[in-house]
């Protein structure tokens, strides 16, 4: 942060008007202008930042934060200040024709060293819908990046800049780097010099060797060494080329001009491939290819993944095996049929379900000792049945050339499949679903039927039965359904989950201790003093658990609900057990988090918090499934647990009496 004499000399050298710098010198002596908070999907915090010596604030923690990150370590920015006061008048016409005039508080204030300005933050996709609604306010130019020429103007008038900042421009992997060289950065590690002396002659020694080959050459010094080096810019490495914890493809020189040099002498390039996808989907049905043969996507489990390979093998692997086989370019996504197949063969493969998959490896089982020249025994089986196989994988392996597709069922395709009801009908049925049923009034099934067996006979056509009519609701998406009727809350458990294999920041970390969750949940259980006999109550249960290793690193027990106290006792407890504190803190937005003590406790140890969403149960999951875990495989085992209570109509006095027995 620039001192007085510094930010005086500065302004003289870009020559700002008395109007500018009064409005510069009123953004840099006030606080943000409000204290900000996630949207529905967002997951907002505070950033500790050193430049500045305050808090920065975010709303959201991947495009936000990406620029917080970037500010804070681009030595060309010398402050930057969150929601800056005061706010700025901005006028533009409206879509409709009619003049606008808003004031408007921009996400961040940069001073660079020759420029200053305001930065605005927006996802490429609400940029996309915001110019649809508001195209004099936001434009795309044609080199793909986005203007707001009522800010850039009224900016221009003050000799400053607007900057509308899309998240296209975050670079994923340099913002990994950043997050993993933070404690590095920070200068808490000090290189002792027999380690720097000896890593730089190696890297001096063989320059573009790897992190990984360095860590085996300097065996006697430990990585921290090496990351240190890296943090303290006495190694060069391209935090924009690929991520640190790939340590096998991170190639360090002594500096950036022995980078370039090295690059030009042997005109290094990356290989360009054209018959390869560079991620892979990860679903049912997608077809892969994995050590040159083609394998199918036949189960997306909890922590598995399975394969079904063309001659009928199946294999299951770890999420994160198949993670880093895909990331490796072992596994890559197939777009393509085979050599060999003609289009018949690979639509009859790629309309075939894992179940009849399975089915046809069932199939085959049996009938594979009689392709084999032995007898069938012990089937059973129908031998009618059995010849009728034979048949069909003979057939098919003379039009396919593989018998196994023969034995696909094809139960889908049996029976009539044209809908019986007539177009109108079918027309009616779908207004009243999503004009009369999917509505917050919450009609019933029944009610709403009625009204289309009514309007059927009005327009004279047949109205369907009340089976079909329930069947066509159940057919129907069940999020968007539940969505309409009961709102976001509600639909939340039924809203899918994706599972994406993308190059971007881990959502556990990279490593333990680099993201930490904390939070609370009241035992089944009550408690009575063994002196006293006095009913005690239900204790709380404050736990912190690390996202990367799923290990929990603190617990804290108190009768008393929680508070500052609680959070600050479990982060006390972390330290007195691993003598380390968390890097980014996930909490939610109970009120005990937005503590100052607590706050002040983050920032005085340089720990970013990060507030989930409300009602977004699947961000804090680490903490929610052991909470259901510790009551249900030990709480409720214990004397005094309080399941029965959760049925109090069900309990009778007897049992009220025995349960803190």
């Amino acid at each position: 942060m620039l001192d007085e004499q510094r930010y005086q000399s500065w302004c003289r050298s870009l020559g700002f008007k008395q109007e500018t710098k009064e409005l510069l010198d009123r953004i840099r002596s006030s606080p943000p202008a409000r204290r900000v908070g996630g949207g529905k999907k967002n997951v907002a915090g505070r950033y500790p930042s050193r430049k500045m010596g305050v808090t920065i604030q975010f709303e959201s923690h991947s495009n936000e934060l990406a620029a917080v990150l970037e500010y804070e370590n681009d030595p060309d920015c010398m402050e930057f200040y969150d929601q800056p006061q005061p706010s700025i008048p901005l006028e533009y016409m409206a879509k409709n024709g009619r003049r606008l005039h808003v004031l408007h508080t921009a996400d961040y204030f940069v001073l660079r060293t020759a420029s200053a300005g305001w930065v605005e933050c927006k996802t490429e996709r609400d940029l996309a819908t915001l110019a649809e609604q508001s195209p004099e306010r936001f434009r795309k130019a044609e080199d793909g990046t986005w203007h707001c020429p009522p800010g850039e103007d009224y900016a221009s008038r003050l000799g400053l800049r607007y900057h509308l900042r899309s998240s296209r421009e975050t670079d994923l992997v340099f913002r990994r780097n950043l997050e993993f060289l933070e404690d590095y950065l920070r200068g808490a590690l000090i290189v002792k010099d027999a380690a720097r002396t000896t890593i730089l002659a190696v890297v001096r020694a063989k320059p573009a060797i790897t992190v990984a080959e360095l860590m085996q050459v300097t065996d006697p010094f430990g990585p921290d060494d090496i990351y240190g080096l890296i943090a303290a810019a006495d190694l060069h490495v391209d935090l924009r080329a690929a991520p640190l914890t790939d340590a096998a493809r991170v190639p360090v020189f002594c500096s950036k001009e022995d980078a370039q040099a090295h690059s030009m002498v042997t005109k290094l390039s990356p290989p360009v491939t054209t018959d390869r996808k560079p991620f892979v989907s990860v679903a049912a049905g997608q077809a892969v290819s994995w050590d040159g043969n083609r394998w199918e996507i036949v189960n997306v489990g909890a922590s598995k993944t399975g394969l079904l390979a063309s001659d009928g093998s199946f294999v299951e692997m770890p999420h994160s095996t198949f993670e880093e086989l895909a990331r490796a370019g072992g596994i890559t996504g197939i777009v393509q049929a085979p050599a060999g197949l003609d289009a018949k063969t690979w639509g009859r493969i790629e309309s075939a379900s894992p179940h009849q998959f399975q089915e046809a490896n069932r199939r085959y089982g049996i009938i594979r000792p009689h392709l084999e020249g032995e007898p069938i025994r012990g089937s059973a089986v129908p031998p009618r049945t059995i010849y009728d196989w034979l048949r069909k994988y003979r057939v098919a392996e003379d039009s396919f050339g593989n018998g196994l597709l023969g034995l696909l069922p094809r139960t889908d395709a049996s029976g009539n499949h044209t809908r019986k009801l007539p177009e109108p009908t079918r027309v009616l049925m779908r207004d009243f679903i999503e004009n009369q049923y999917e509505t917050f009034r919450q009609k019933p099934r029944s009610q709403v039927y009625g009204a289309l067996v009514r309007a059927c006979e009005m327009q004279d056509t047949p109205a369907p039965s009340y089976k079909t009519f329930a069947q066509e609701i159940g057919r129907r998406p069940q999020y968007e359904q539940m969505l309409k009727r009961k709102g976001p809350r509600a639909a939340y458990p039924h809203e899918p989950c994706y599972l994406e294999l993308e190059c971007g920041t881990p959502r556990h970390g990279d490593r333990p201790f680099h993201i930490c969750h904390i939070d609370h949940t009241e035992l089944d259980i009550e408690l009575v003093c063994s002196r006293t006999g006095q009913n005690l109550g239900r204790p709380w249960y404050t736990i912190m658990t690390d996202a990367f290793s799923r290990r929990l690193l603190a617990i804290f027990l108190s009768f008393d609900p929680p508070s500052y106290r609680s959070c600050m006792m479990v982060l006390r407890e972390c330290v007195r057990r691993h003598g380390r504190f968390p890097q980014c803190l996930v909490v939610d937005g109970g009120k005990e988090f937005e503590s100052i003590y607590f706050d002040t406790l983050l920032a005085r140890f340089e720990c970013t918090k990060k507030t989930r969403p409300p009602a977004k149960a699947r961000f804090g999951s680490i903490c929610e499934r052991l909470f259901g875990t510790s009551n249900t495989q030990f709480i409720h085992n214990l004397a005094g647990n309080t399941q029965i209570t959760k049925n109090v109509r069900r309990m009778d006095a007897w049992r009220a009496s025995r349960v803190l027995v």
